[in-house]
C-alpha cells in the first residue's frame, strides 16, 4: 500500500515541490524530501492520510513556510572564517609544497607493498578498493588490513619528523 501511495502521490509532489520551492528560498529536491520524511512519520504514527492528494499539498506548503522562515533567519558571516589569511601567497605554497614532498619522502621510505598502496590511495583519480587491490594485485578484503599496517608505519615514520618541526619552548 505505501509504495502504491508513494507512486501515485510522486508526480504531484514534484510539481507542488516545484512551483512553491522558488518563494520559499529552498531547492525543489529539499522540499520533496521534507515532505517525503513527514508522509513516513504520519504513516508511523496516524496510518495513511484520508485525503492524501490533500495531505501532500497542505506539507508541501507547511514546509515551504519553515523553509521561508529559516532563510529569513540565516544571516551571512561579515568574513567568512575560511577566507582569514591568503593561503596562495608565498609562504604558504612553500610550506605546502615542503609537507608534500616530506610525505612523498615518507612513503617511499615504508616496508613491503606499502609504498605502492599508500600512493594508489593518495592518487589524485581517486581510485575505489577494487581498482587498487587489482593494481597491487591483492584481494579486496586483505586492502582494508593493509592499509591500516601500512598507515600505522607511515605515522611511525612521520612522528619524528612532526616533533621536530613543532617548535620547542
Amino acid at each position: 500500500m505505501t509504495d502504491d501511495l508513494v507512486s501515485t502521490l510522486r508526480p504531484l509532489l514534484i510539481a507542488e515541490a516545484s512551483a512553491e520551492a522558488p518563494a520559499s528560498g529552498a531547492e525543489p529536491g529539499d522540499l520533496e524530501q521534507a515532505v517525503w520524511l513527514r508522509l513516513l512519520e504520519h504513516l508511523d504514527s496516524d496510518g495513511p492520510p484520508v485525503d492524501p492528494p490533500g495531505w501532500l499539498r497542505r506539507a508541501v506548503r507547511s514546509e515551504a513556510r519553515r523553509s521561508r522562515r529559516t532563510t529569513s533567519r540565516e544571516r551571512p558571516y561579515e568574513n567568512e572564517p575560511a577566507a582569514d589569511g591568503d593561503h596562495h601567497d608565498p609562504e604558504h605554497l612553500a610550506l605546502a609544497a615542503a609537507r608534500r614532498r616530506a610525505l612523498r619522502d615518507a612513503v617511499r621510505r615504508l616496508p613491503g607493498r606499502c609504498p605502492r598502496l599508500v600512493e594508489a590511495l593518495l592518487s589524485p583519480e581517486d581510485l575505489t578498493y577494487r581498482e587498487i587491490a587489482g593494481e597491487l594485485g591483492i584481494s579486496q578484503g586483505s586492502l582494508g588490513p593493509e592499509r591500516s599496517r601500512c598507515l600505522g608505519c607511515l605515522r611511525r615514520l612521520l612522528a619524528p619528523e612532526v616533533a621536530a618541526r613543532s617548535g620547542r619552548g
